[in-house]
């Protein structure tokens, strides 16, 4: 798989998808945006294919974001540069591990590339908030094209060297600071509050899909002509975005107020975040999720070479799996017309509670199957807390919280797999497996509680049509019932 400044107390400025700054958080209600000037009213182009209410719920058509001229033209460019993406990823760990021998190696190289995120990603928020975002994607996505054709030279040359790499590695991290939180935030651009969930959802079935087919051909090239060549397609992938972005048209995009330079304004928005617990507490849900849930090339390589025996085959075969799960769970959540808390924490708790399952799993078979829902309910997790933030931000915030957003969930994953790895190589694949989905529960469990608590809900137990019945109702309903 992305705007003016003030307190962070003030209203954001009146923009047609800004949310309310004092709506009182409900664990089971959209962070949606207020009524706002209708399409004639703001000369803006109407929106397409408004989701609908049934039995209830508001669903939409699985596709309809794509019906917006500007966003299709953007979704198109990322199928080819994605699927680039994917193959230089193969072939860059491939590459290092063929020219040092080490794995340590290619480790480094990983951390090279989420290192600059790490350590700028809340002041890529900041430039994000203050700079036009088709210009500047048309720069990060330039230069990441650059690195990949300057990599491509040096390989098919015979002059790389490791070094090369890890500074190509470090390169890419670096334009990603940027890149991702004006990905994120450029999409409310193109699409307006009504389509966002679905527009969302529909960028992670494209980077799940490109995760799908990259790696296969990056292994046919590999094999057949070497790395080289899959660093040159990859390089000529960003042409895609670039087109998409330059053939947009500028008219039918939603404008949102940038902010101006002033001084303060990463503090500004950290104190956003911190102010508004719908915001802050998917973003802690994430980060531990992020941290402890999300380290499966630790367990799916130790399960499949020391718990099952089975070698790289069956590697790929969990790693497929799990990549179709969530290019499944991609589509389901692009068909939901809505994004609810409680969707999110239940989602967070069961993946949690299916990697306890599948840590104890008898047989590879059944360890394989249960892929497919972690996959799902993982991008769940990913898709619901992305538009769930994104909705409930102001829009001038946008820029600095979706950094924030980005940096504790790509983050996270580096800092927690050494401890991940540490516990499974002292305690076996099967505990870290299972103490990874017991923090993802706990963590769930949590947010979920103090969102309720935050939202003036209470946790009610009684029963409905002879089942039991677990759900949160607002206090004072509770309270009656109890009386």
């Amino acid at each position: 798989m992305s705007t003016g400044t003030g307190a962070a107390s003030a209203p954001a400025p009146a923009t047609h998808d800004s949310p309310s700054t004092h709506r009182t958080p409900r664990a089971d209600r959209t962070s949606a945006a207020p009524r706002t000037a209708t399409a004639a009213e703001r000369q803006e182009p109407a929106e397409p294919a408004e989701p609908v209410e049934r039995g209830g719920r508001r669903t939409s058509s699985m596709f309809s974001s794509l019906r917006i001229r500007n966003y299709r033209l953007f979704f198109a460019g990322q199928v080819v540069s994605n699927t680039g993406t994917w193959m230089q990823r193969i072939a860059q760990d491939w590459l290092v591990l063929s020219l040092t021998g080490s794995a340590t190696a290619v480790g480094v190289t990983t951390a090279l590339q989420f290192l600059p995120m790490l350590l700028f990603g809340l002041y890529g928020g900041v430039l994000v908030d203050r700079l036009p975002k088709r210009p500047a994607l048309l720069f990060t996505q330039s230069a990441m094209g650059a690195t990949g054709l300057v990599l491509a030279f040096l390989t098919l040359s015979g002059h790389v060297q490791v070094w090369h790499v890890y500074l190509a590695a470090f390169a890419v991290g670096l334009a990603t600071v940027v890149d991702n939180p004006a990905r994120q935030t450029f999409v409310a651009e193109m699409v307006g509050p009504r389509q966002l969930q679905n527009a969302v959802s529909l960028n992670s079935a494209n980077f799940q899909s490109a995760r799908l087919i990259g790696p296969a051909v990056a292994g046919v090239l590999i094999t057949g002509v070497g790395t080289g060549w899959a660093f040159l397609l990859n390089g000529l992938s960003f042409l895609a975005p670039i087109a998409g972005l330059l053939l947009m048209r500028a008219r039918e995009l939603h404008v949102v107020e940038r902010a101006p330079r002033g001084k303060g304004q990463l503090r500004e928005g950290l104190r956003h975040v911190a102010g508004r617990p719908e915001l802050i507490w998917p973003i802690v849900l994430v980060g531990f999720i992020g941290t402890f849930g999300f380290n499966f090339p630790v367990w799916l390589s130790a399960y499949a070479d020391h718990v099952f025996h089975a070698g790289a085959g069956a590697y790929s075969l969990f790693n497929t799996l799990m990549a179709a799960g969530s290019l499944a769970g991609a589509l389901l959540a692009a068909r939901r017309g809505t994004t609810r808390l409680r969707v999110l924490i239940a989602a967070a708790a069961a993946f949690g509670t299916l990697e306890v399952v599948a840590a104890m799993a008898p047989s590879l078979w059944l360890f394989a199957l249960l892929m497919v829902p972690i996959g799902i309910f993982g991008l769940t997790v990913n898709v619901t807390a992305n538009t769930a933030v994104q909705m409930g931000t102001d829009p001038a915030m946008r820029g600095r919280v979706m950094a924030l957003f980005m940096m504790v969930f790509m983050g996270g994953t580096p800092l927690g797999a050494p401890l991940v790895g540490w516990i499974t190589d002292a305690y076996g694949a099967r505990v870290g497996f299972a103490a990874g989905g017991v923090v993802s529960v706990a963590a769930a469990a949590t947010v979920g509680l103090v969102l309720a608590r935050a939202g003036g809900l209470r946790l009610a137990v009684g029963w409905h049509h002879g089942r039991p019945r677990v759900r949160f109702v607002p206090r004072e309903r509770a309270e009656s019932a109890s009386a």
